[in-house]
């Protein structure tokens, strides 16, 4: 300790070290530029870029904005399009805030309210779950449950699941090449995802997330079939319908193209109100 602060003491007494130290940098040198954020949890210096932002419903002009817009916007906010990035540069990852912000965004979104609504008065008519009655209570009930259907399933899929296993529950799209091979990859990701790294993994969140959110059901629908058959059979239909889900969003930029509609991934549509520091 004395040693050390004799050397200190030393360097201080030099003037000249002191006034290199206090000199500021020449006129017209700007200080080297920062180094890019990276998300990576285990601090690898690797660059990273984030995905381009989200289209607006305002930058787009086309008919019925609203409506379709609302319901692409769940598509992109969980597509990636691997086509944009650069070899070796990869994409930043989620972090724990980033994947609770997933879940919470795609459980309150209005499509999520809408198709709660629209399964409820399925349910209402084919009398599912009998035990909530008619009427507009049993319909209320009904909406209840469809809701928490799809607010459990994401819990799980896009922010429990992808934490405890550091996986990114995001889809990475392809985006060219045969119709063939990229309808094999997008049915590939219920089996491969992606690890927070980047590597590639068992998709732990879609199968674990999808039998926690299924026997988790069973307790707010009264009706459920119980037992190992019935619970493996929602499971296989839910993970089915996410593989159309992740079909829809690797041809989802041909899609809108061809539409007209909005979408992430290409240049942004020409509006001159258009405002990039704006959410």
């Amino acid at each position: 300790m004395l040693a050390k602060m004799c050397l200190l003491a030393a360097l201080a007494a030099q003037p000249g070290i002191a006034a290199h130290a206090q000199q500021p940098p020449p006129a017209g040198q700007q200080p080297p530029p920062a180094p890019l954020q990276t998300h990576d949890p285990n601090h690898n210096p690797t660059p990273c870029i984030q995905p381009a932002p989200m289209v607006r419903l305002e930058d787009y002009d086309g008919p019925l904005k609203k409506a379709v817009g609302t319901f692409a916007r769940p598509l992109e906010r969980k597509s990636v399009p691997l086509s944009q990035y650069k070899p070796g540069v990869k994409l930043c990852t989620l972090t724990f805030k980033d994947k609770f912000v997933l879940f919470v965004e795609d459980s309150t979104d209005l499509a999520a309210f809408v198709g709660s609504a629209f399964d409820a008065g399925i349910d209402q008519a084919e009398n599912s779950d009998h035990t909530y009655g008619q009427g507009a209570q049993g319909y209320g009930k009904r909406f209840g449950a469809e809701f928490t259907d799809r607010a459990s399933s994401r819990f799980f899929r896009d922010f429990a699941y992808p934490w405890i296993f550091s996986e990114d529950p995001r889809y990475y799209r392809l985006g060219e090449g045969p119709a063939g091979k990229r309808l094999l990859h997008a049915a590939e990701h219920a089996v491969v995802a992606h690890r927070d790294s980047g590597k590639p993994m068992f998709n732990f969140s879609v199968w674990l997330g999808t039998a926690s959110s299924v026997v988790l059901s069973n307790t707010y629908h009264p009706d459920n079939q119980r037992g190992f058959a019935p619970a493996a059979q929602r499971v296989t239909f839910s993970i089915l319908q996410g593989i159309g889900a992740d079909v829809l969003r690797e041809f989802w930029p041909q899609i809108s193209r061809k539409l007209k509609l909005p979408f992430r991934g290409e240049s942004l549509p020409t509006n001159h109100n258009w405002n990039p520091t704006t959410p």
